[in-house]
């Protein structure tokens, strides 16, 4: 896709044409691809740090999927019965997912960071009927399991050459070298249940977000305009497969389209060398990662002339606002566009930047084409119109609400929750809760969560501004900014700052860092107050918890790592 006319693709193209209305995911993610001619492709390229490595073509994925819902048909696993995977970025999550989709059941991603209580909360809230884990992960779900009230299975595979000896646990790699091969799948339609994604949980519970089976394909619809992709490409992101991002972006779309995937099952931190070491490798074509990852990445020195990373053509970043500074870095270093987008777990991604269109460092691009979008405010001066969504002007900051007919990938509804199910879907738009502004050649700007913008004397600020500004100095890496109480001023912006290695902090350094501001965004978005810690707090999805900050700014407790 080298030229690239938007209006003409945006009013011409349907994205609802491109779903069949009978669609089983699992089946067309791995029959339907053997049956393409496709079935000795990689589908799955596999290593973790131990230096363990698999490799899965497509027929492999279509028969070890069949054996698995044999598997699971044989512990009565039916329609809209749930499997919770918590196996971190194992071969089996997606064997396991997919084989409950051919089973017409629903699957349900969860991270290895969490605790008895997530699990827990996960197995009653959405009636989990089976479990898959690993024996180093087990101990978690067996404290739970007489506690979760449908739990009738715990299915543990080998892995590190350990294995379960607990007669209650269903052996995975007995069960599945005794399982048949051939399985036929539920007849399924694109508005069936899928999978349930849970949010992060920020305030109260997390929520369930319920996805449909043609989830994958409106994401293969919109990625087709974010990085152009091909069935010869190697993709890879290096998040958990418990989290919504590498579902999205690396796992259903890419097996339907017959894509090699690289998975990395990192046993410790984050290690970019080893990304380059994969890079060169498995010639990976296109890199998902979130804007942290970029920056780590950009850490190792001469990657570029040290590793091949010829086959590296699309840098693709989601998860949290990207920098233009770190945009420009990775441009110059590897000759990569970062094409950033913008999205939520509900509605899946509804702005980015498309391929052959300009990109505008800082900007998250325009919607895919056939996505209705617009941004809303809810005015309260009148009784007539409090609560309503009211269009802003053209310019002006509102929060970004999607038409829900006209995106594909939007979700079905919170489980369970139906007051804030319908808090989001109004008049017939999902309210996003994200606030942006349109500029006059339609690119969409990130500002920040509706609860997050800073209101400092008079000034409505985006933290994402302050943020990126002082990020493009060089002795920041990580920065967050919120509000802070002030007697004189009644509101201030307050920066905590992660310095890069080597700088020392100092009254000089902070002068120099709020003029940096100045100068970068505006006068009256500087920090008025800074504090320097060693990290940021985080969400186990990797997001900066601005609300805790805030929350602690305000309560009088100060925040100390």
């Amino acid at each position: 896709m080298t030229e690239f006319n938007y209006e003409k693709e945006w009013n011409s193209h349907n994205p609802w044409s491109f779903i069949p209305e009978k669609l089983n995911i699992g089946y067309a993610s791995s029959d339907a691809v053997c049956d393409r001619g496709l079935g000795d492709r990689a589908a799955i390229y596999w290593e973790n740090s131990k230096g363990e490595k698999r490799k899965l073509t497509y027929d492999d994925l279509r028969r070890q999927t069949n054996k698995f819902a044999n598997v699971l048909t044989k512990l009565g696993f039916g329609r809209n019965d749930v499997l919770l995977l918590r196996v971190g970025n194992q071969v089996e999550f997606y064997i396991c997912a997919l084989a409950a989709t051919k089973c017409g059941g629903i699957f349900i991603p969860s991270s290895t960071m969490f605790r008895e209580k997530d699990i827990l909360y996960r197995c009653n809230d959405a009636k989990v009927k089976a479990i898959v884990t690993t024996p180093q992960l087990v101990d978690v779900i067996d404290a739970i399991r007489d506690e979760a009230k449908t739990l009738e299975h715990v299915i543990v595979f080998d892995y590190l050459g350990e294995t379960t000896t607990n007669p209650r646990h269903v052996k995975y790699d007995i069960e599945m070298a005794a399982a048949s091969d051939e399985f036929k799948s539920v007849d399924t339609d694109n508005g069936d249940v899928a999978f349930v994604a849970y949010t992060s949980g920020t305030t109260g519970d997390p929520k369930g977000v319920v996805h449909y089976h043609r989830y994958g394909l409106a994401y293969e619809y919109l990625a087709n305009y974010w990085y152009n992709y091909d069935t010869p490409d190697v993709i890879t992101c290096p998040a958990e497969v418990g989290w919504l991002l590498p579902v999205s972006s690396s796992f259903l779309f890419a097996l339907h389209r017959g894509m090699s995937i690289v998975l990395y099952h990192e046993l410790g931190a984050f290690s970019p060398e080893k990304w380059f070491e994969l890079f060169a490798t498995y010639g990976v074509s296109v890199f998902i990662g979130t804007p942290t990852m970029y920056r780590m990445l950009l850490k190792v020195e001469n990657a570029e002339t040290r590793f091949d990373i010829s086959k590296w053509r699309e840098g693709v970043s989601a998860g949290e606002p990207l920098t233009p500074d770190t945009m420009e870095q990775v441009k110059t270093r590897f000759n990569i566009s970062i094409r950033d987008g913008i999205g939520m777990s509900e509605c899946m991604v509804y702005a980015h930047n498309c391929v052959g269109m300009p990109v505008y460092p800082g900007s998250c691009g325009r919607p895919g084409p056939g996505i209705v979008i617009n941004l809303m405010e809810t005015p309260e001066e009148d009784e007539e119109s409090a609560g309503k969504l009211v269009p802003v002007k053209k310019g002006d900051p509102g929060v970004l609400c999607v038409k829900i007919d006209s995106h594909p990938g939007m979700m079905k509804e919170y489980l369970n929750k139906p007051e804030a199910t319908a808090e989001v879907f109004r008049d017939g738009w999902f309210y996003t809760g994200d606030v942006l502004r349109e500029d006059e050649q339609g690119y969409f700007w990130f500002i920040g969560r509706a609860d997050d913008v800073i209101k400092a004397s008079g000034y409505r600020i985006s933290p994402f501004d302050v943020e990126s500004a002082l990020m493009s100095h060089p002795a920041v890496f990580e920065a967050a900014a919120v509000e802070s109480p002030d007697p004189l001023r009644d509101k201030v912006v307050k920066a905590f700052i992660v310095l890069r290695p080597g700088i020392v902090e100092s009254p000089e350094l902070t002068k120099q860092l709020q003029d940096h501001v100045k100068n970068v965004a505006a006068p009256y978005k500087y920090p008025r107050k800074v504090q320097y810690v060693k990290e940021l707090p985080k969400t186990q999805s990797g997001k900066v918890k601005r609300k805790l900050l805030r929350r602690m700014e305000f309560e009088g407790t100060p925040y100390q790592i």
